[in-house]
């Protein structure tokens, strides 16, 4: 039996790098490692005292401040399961994620401790607090600092087996109810290590930039679990403004930046206005598709290269990267990963995996080190998307003969106009590219005649352009089938939990 705990990372840390700082908090607080790795030992003593045990689970409703590491490593280090609830739901949708996952217990931030009792009330599963309580709060649930305070720490973790499950990722429900991606201590460890050691040349003097949410699978593998890894310092923001980051950048000098498309779109807003901008050795985008636009626009205006890549809560989550033993090809996702294969196999055969030839488009497979255990409790989506030993996206794509990966569209984003077939991401790159266009997401609404036409719901950078003039300026730059015949203008577009755009959200609205 090979033992294995995700806790090791930060353990690792603390006894290799005690005295460097691990974590800037909002409050201005800087933490060592070995201060991060006894406060996290404390908190578990705390979590055992409420009955919590070897897999068990444990859900967490922590914004980006020191808390969510003390307690997500703290229930590791208890040998329980981990389940981070975006901060984004409602009181129901959180009810949903703790009667699914079974958890046994909910820690809340006082920040979201409403909609956190809410929750727990409805399904009755106990629930503990931390972070400074709001004025005048009559009654609030155990605190976990109190709970610890009275405790003799965690000697150590409590080790589990490489292939048991460390943390369960919902995904946003693109389809139906939010599925449980079960991730193993095996998968988190790797991904974490490969991104730091075999994808970028990192070292434990740089810097990291912590504004994608921790609750999200980008945020916590790439951004926090990662600089531990490395024993590098995590800068944490809570509320991600282009403003308030560039500022907490220069102040920390902050020499990495990982981001969403719609952060580097807010950087580049933001950049306009500053005096002075950071020296960032490393950006990275993932979560969504990064207009090749805002890629030319970033590097004109911070002098730094957007690398992208891709991956999935169930891949956990790095799949493919643009990295320098590559080379980067703008537009693409680059190569897999250190031991992870991506290949292109045939949407139309979903039984079995049957690849197709470089240059065809078809579904994006994966298999490796990063691929999930599956989904808890749904043995039939389990069976769907593990296939042969690979995993099946949902994802359109192509490799090149060069071994770059693009991705085409989402198989359910795709727009069926009259028989033709329009990838929405192809559609978008161009209308990016016009000088008076921020933001843009195109989407297929209903039609009598074609069954699908095409809509582009635009972000004005300044007010002006009509519909009109879009339309007659995107007949010039893309096909007849692919033009957008309906424009719509928005203040903003709906974002989720990881700050992708919500298509599902704009085909309700316009269709």
């Amino acid at each position: 039996m090979t033992t294995l705990s995700l806790a090791t990372v930060l353990a690792e840390a603390a006894r290799r790098y005690p005295e460097k700082v691990a974590i800037v908090d909002e409050a201005g607080g800087r933490i060592s490692y070995s201060e991060l790795w006894a406060q996290t030992r404390s908190y578990a003593a705390g979590l055992r005292e409420l009955g919590i045990g070897p897999g068990d689970t444990v859900a967490i409703m922590i914004p980006n401040v020191a808390d969510f590491p003390r307690v997500y490593f703290a229930a590791l280090a208890v040998g329980a399961r981990i389940v981070p609830v975006s901060l984004l739901l409602n009181a129901e949708e959180v009810g949903y994620v703790l009667a699914d996952s079974g958890a046994k217990l909910l820690v809340t931030h006082s920040a979201f401790l409403q909609v956190g009792a809410g929750a727990a009330a409805a399904t009755q599963t106990p629930l503990a607090n931390v972070g400074p309580l709001p004025e005048g709060l009559p009654q609030y649930p155990p605190r976990l600092d109190h709970i610890s305070a009275g405790l003799e720490p965690l000697r150590t973790y409590v080790t589990r087996e490489a292939e048991d499950v460390a943390v369960i990722l919902y995904t946003s429900g693109t389809t139906g109810k939010p599925k449980g991606a079960l991730l193993t201590h095996l998968n988190l460890v790797m991904n974490a290590a490969v991104n730091v050691f075999d994808v970028h040349p990192l070292t434990g003097d740089d810097v990291v930039m912590g504004c994608l949410p921790l609750f999200h699978t980008f945020g916590q593998t790439v951004g926090m679990n990662a600089t531990f890894r490395l024993g590098g310092t995590l800068v944490l923001l809570p509320r991600f403004t282009g403003e308030a980051a560039i500022e907490l950048m220069l102040k920390e000098n902050v020499t990495i930046f990982h981001g969403v498309p719609t952060m580097y779109i807010g950087l580049l807003e933001a950049a306009a206005k500053a005096d002075r901008l950071p020296q960032l050795k490393l950006c990275v985008s993932g979560g969504a598709s990064l207009p090749v636009a805002v890629l030319e626009k970033f590097a004109a205006a911070f002098g730094s290269h957007i690398w992208e890549g891709y991956g999935l809560s169930e891949t956990s989550p790095t799949a493919t990267t643009n990295q320098p033993s590559f080379g980067a090809k703008p537009g693409t996702v680059g190569h897999p990963i250190w031991g992870v294969e991506v290949e292109i196999a045939r949407p139309e055969v979903p039984e079995s995996i049957e690849f197709l030839p470089d240059g065809e488009l078809g579904e994006i497979v994966i298999r490796g080190h990063n691929v999930f255990a599956g989904y808890l409790n749904r043995p039939e989506a389990t069976a769907e998307a593990l296939v042969d030993g690979w995993f099946r996206t949902g994802d359109l794509g192509v490799k090149d003969e060069q071994g770059f990966i693009s991705i085409v569209d989402r198989t359910k984003d795709l727009i069926i106009r009259g028989g033709f077939n329009v990838y929405p991401r192809e559609v978008e790159e161009v209308l990016a590219r016009h000088p008076s266009i921020q933001q843009v997401a195109v989407i297929g609404v209903a039609d009598e005649t074609l069954g699908e036409e095409i809509c582009a719901v635009v972000v004005l950078e300044q007010q002006g352009l009509t519909a009109d003039e879009l339309i007659e300026w995107s007949k010039e730059h893309l096909g007849k089938h692919k033009y957008p015949r309906q424009v719509r203008f928005a203040e903003s577009l709906p974002l989720g939990p990881s700050m992708k755009v919500l298509k599902r959200e704009l085909r309700k609205q316009y269709s």
